[in-house]
Protein backbone atom coordinates (compact mmCIF):
# COMPACT_ATOMS: atom_id res chain seq x y z
CA UNK A 1 0.00 0.00 0.00
CA UNK A 2 3.05 2.48 1.02
CA UNK A 3 4.33 1.37 -2.37
CA UNK A 4 1.73 2.84 -4.11
CA UNK A 5 1.30 5.58 -2.55
CA UNK A 6 4.44 7.01 -3.00
CA UNK A 7 4.39 5.82 -6.79
CA UNK A 8 1.10 8.36 -6.87
CA UNK A 9 2.10 11.03 -5.11
CA UNK A 10 5.56 10.68 -7.10
CA UNK A 11 3.49 10.55 -10.63
CA UNK A 12 0.92 13.36 -9.41
CA UNK A 13 4.11 15.75 -8.81
CA UNK A 14 5.84 14.84 -12.12
CA UNK A 15 2.41 16.36 -13.50
CA UNK A 16 2.80 19.16 -11.66
CA UNK A 17 6.39 19.73 -12.96
CA UNK A 18 5.62 19.29 -16.85
CA UNK A 19 2.45 22.23 -15.87
CA UNK A 20 5.21 24.02 -13.98
CA UNK A 21 7.42 23.95 -17.06
CA UNK A 22 4.97 24.02 -19.92
CA UNK A 23 5.13 27.65 -20.63
CA UNK A 24 9.06 27.11 -21.39
CA UNK A 25 8.78 23.89 -23.07
CA UNK A 26 10.64 21.66 -20.36
CA UNK A 27 10.08 18.40 -19.30
CA UNK A 28 10.19 17.06 -15.49
CA UNK A 29 13.63 15.81 -16.01
CA UNK A 30 15.05 19.52 -16.65
CA UNK A 31 13.42 20.91 -14.40
CA UNK A 32 14.39 17.92 -11.90
CA UNK A 33 17.90 18.96 -13.09
CA UNK A 34 17.39 22.75 -12.19
CA UNK A 35 16.09 21.55 -9.01
CA UNK A 36 19.04 19.04 -7.90
CA UNK A 37 21.39 22.45 -9.00
CA UNK A 38 19.84 24.61 -6.80
CA UNK A 39 20.57 22.47 -4.06
CA UNK A 40 24.16 20.99 -5.09
CA UNK A 41 27.08 21.92 -3.04
CA UNK A 42 30.41 22.50 -4.39
CA UNK A 43 31.22 18.74 -4.42
CA UNK A 44 27.73 17.65 -5.90
CA UNK A 45 27.50 20.39 -9.01
CA UNK A 46 29.08 18.19 -11.44
CA UNK A 47 27.29 15.90 -14.59
CA UNK A 48 28.79 13.12 -12.59
CA UNK A 49 26.65 13.29 -9.29
CA UNK A 50 23.62 14.86 -11.52
CA UNK A 51 23.28 11.38 -13.33
CA UNK A 52 23.99 9.56 -10.07
CA UNK A 53 20.66 11.91 -8.30
CA UNK A 54 18.15 11.62 -11.05
CA UNK A 55 19.01 7.84 -11.41
CA UNK A 56 19.29 8.43 -15.10
CA UNK A 57 22.16 7.61 -18.30
CA UNK A 58 24.75 9.76 -19.08
CA UNK A 59 23.24 10.18 -22.50
CA UNK A 60 19.87 11.55 -21.29
CA UNK A 61 21.26 13.68 -18.34
CA UNK A 62 23.99 15.15 -21.37
CA UNK A 63 20.53 15.79 -23.58
CA UNK A 64 19.37 17.20 -20.64
CA UNK A 65 22.15 19.80 -19.75
CA UNK A 66 22.50 20.29 -23.41
CA UNK A 67 18.73 21.82 -23.76
CA UNK A 68 19.38 23.54 -20.51
CA UNK A 69 22.37 25.32 -21.75
CA UNK A 70 20.81 26.02 -25.06
CA UNK A 71 18.14 28.08 -23.24
CA UNK A 72 20.56 29.39 -21.27
CA UNK A 73 19.14 28.11 -17.79
CA UNK A 74 22.80 26.49 -16.90
CA UNK A 75 26.49 27.98 -17.33
CA UNK A 76 29.29 25.48 -16.95
CA UNK A 77 32.78 26.77 -15.82
CA UNK A 78 36.31 24.51 -14.75
CA UNK A 79 36.71 23.74 -11.60
CA UNK A 80 39.26 25.60 -10.42
CA UNK A 81 42.15 22.95 -9.00
CA UNK A 82 41.00 20.61 -11.66
CA UNK A 83 40.29 21.73 -14.87
CA UNK A 84 39.72 18.69 -16.25
CA UNK A 85 36.23 18.65 -14.07
CA UNK A 86 33.23 20.57 -15.44
CA UNK A 87 30.95 22.27 -12.79
CA UNK A 88 27.27 23.59 -13.13
CA UNK A 89 25.69 26.47 -11.73
CA UNK A 90 21.73 27.64 -12.41
CA UNK A 91 22.25 31.23 -14.30
CA UNK A 92 20.34 33.90 -13.31
CA UNK A 93 17.61 32.72 -15.79
CA UNK A 94 17.50 29.45 -14.36
CA UNK A 95 16.95 30.64 -11.31
CA UNK A 96 14.41 33.29 -12.40
CA UNK A 97 12.02 30.58 -13.90
CA UNK A 98 12.62 28.17 -11.20
CA UNK A 99 11.43 30.64 -9.13
CA UNK A 100 8.48 31.74 -11.19
CA UNK A 101 7.29 27.96 -11.85
CA UNK A 102 7.34 27.37 -7.52
CA UNK A 103 7.73 23.41 -8.07
CA UNK A 104 7.08 22.85 -4.24
CA UNK A 105 4.22 24.61 -4.45
CA UNK A 106 1.71 21.86 -5.01
CA UNK A 107 3.16 19.60 -2.11
CA UNK A 108 2.88 22.67 0.31
CA UNK A 109 -0.74 22.58 -0.49
CA UNK A 110 -0.75 19.20 -0.63
CA UNK A 111 0.89 18.56 2.81
CA UNK A 112 -0.94 22.22 4.40
CA UNK A 113 -3.45 20.23 6.97
CA UNK A 114 -0.88 17.76 8.04
CA UNK A 115 0.99 18.12 11.26
CA UNK A 116 4.43 18.90 11.16
CA UNK A 117 5.07 16.04 13.36
CA UNK A 118 3.24 13.53 10.85
CA UNK A 119 5.41 15.13 8.25
CA UNK A 120 8.32 15.06 10.32
CA UNK A 121 7.60 11.09 10.86
CA UNK A 122 6.73 10.21 7.64
CA UNK A 123 9.89 12.01 6.42
CA UNK A 124 11.91 9.79 8.51
CA UNK A 125 10.88 6.41 7.64
CA UNK A 126 10.42 7.32 3.92
CA UNK A 127 14.29 8.37 4.14
CA UNK A 128 15.04 5.25 5.87
CA UNK A 129 13.77 3.61 3.46
CA UNK A 130 15.65 5.62 0.86
CA UNK A 131 18.93 4.91 2.60
CA UNK A 132 18.50 1.57 2.35
CA UNK A 133 17.47 1.39 -0.91
CA UNK A 134 20.33 3.10 -2.04
CA UNK A 135 22.40 1.28 -0.09
CA UNK A 136 21.08 -2.30 -1.78
CA UNK A 137 21.87 -1.00 -4.97
CA UNK A 138 25.10 0.77 -4.23
CA UNK A 139 23.91 4.09 -4.68
CA UNK A 140 25.23 7.56 -3.51
CA UNK A 141 23.00 8.90 -0.63
CA UNK A 142 23.15 12.50 -0.63
CA UNK A 143 21.79 14.34 2.28
CA UNK A 144 22.98 18.13 4.15
CA UNK A 145 26.06 17.97 5.21
CA UNK A 146 24.53 18.61 8.99
CA UNK A 147 23.53 15.08 9.24
CA UNK A 148 26.87 13.78 7.62
CA UNK A 149 28.97 11.59 8.84
CA UNK A 150 32.16 13.46 8.19
CA UNK A 151 30.76 17.25 8.90
CA UNK A 152 32.71 18.41 11.77
CA UNK A 153 32.04 21.63 13.68
CA UNK A 154 34.53 24.46 14.36
CA UNK A 155 32.32 27.16 15.69
CA UNK A 156 28.94 28.63 15.74
CA UNK A 157 29.08 29.06 11.79
CA UNK A 158 32.34 27.18 10.56
CA UNK A 159 32.15 23.51 9.46
CA UNK A 160 34.80 21.39 8.20
CA UNK A 161 34.05 18.41 5.71
CA UNK A 162 36.37 15.88 7.56
CA UNK A 163 36.37 13.85 4.08
CA UNK A 164 37.60 16.55 1.92
CA UNK A 165 39.40 18.95 4.48
CA UNK A 166 37.64 22.05 3.64
CA UNK A 167 36.09 24.88 5.62
CA UNK A 168 32.36 25.14 5.09
CA UNK A 169 30.33 28.23 5.96
CA UNK A 170 26.56 27.34 7.62
CA UNK A 171 24.81 28.00 4.31
CA UNK A 172 26.89 25.65 2.91
CA UNK A 173 26.01 22.74 5.19
CA UNK A 174 22.26 22.93 4.39
CA UNK A 175 23.36 22.09 0.38
CA UNK A 176 22.77 18.30 -1.05
CA UNK A 177 26.31 16.42 -1.20
CA UNK A 178 26.76 13.30 -2.98
CA UNK A 179 29.93 12.75 -0.86
CA UNK A 180 27.07 12.24 2.33
CA UNK A 181 27.66 9.48 4.60
CA UNK A 182 24.70 9.50 7.53
CA UNK A 183 25.93 9.38 10.93
CA UNK A 184 25.14 6.01 12.52
CA UNK A 185 23.30 7.06 14.91
CA UNK A 186 20.65 8.76 12.82
CA UNK A 187 20.20 4.97 11.32
CA UNK A 188 19.92 3.26 13.57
Amino acid sequence: MLLELVERLANLMRAELRKAGSDESLQPVHLHAMIYLAKANRYSNTPQALTAYLGLTKGTVSQTLLVLDRRGLIERYQDDVDRRVVRLRLSTSGEQLLYEAQPALAWQNATRNISPNRIRNATSALREALATLQDDNEGAMFGECTSCAHCQKLSQRIYRCGLMGDRLSGPETRRLCWLYDARRDETG
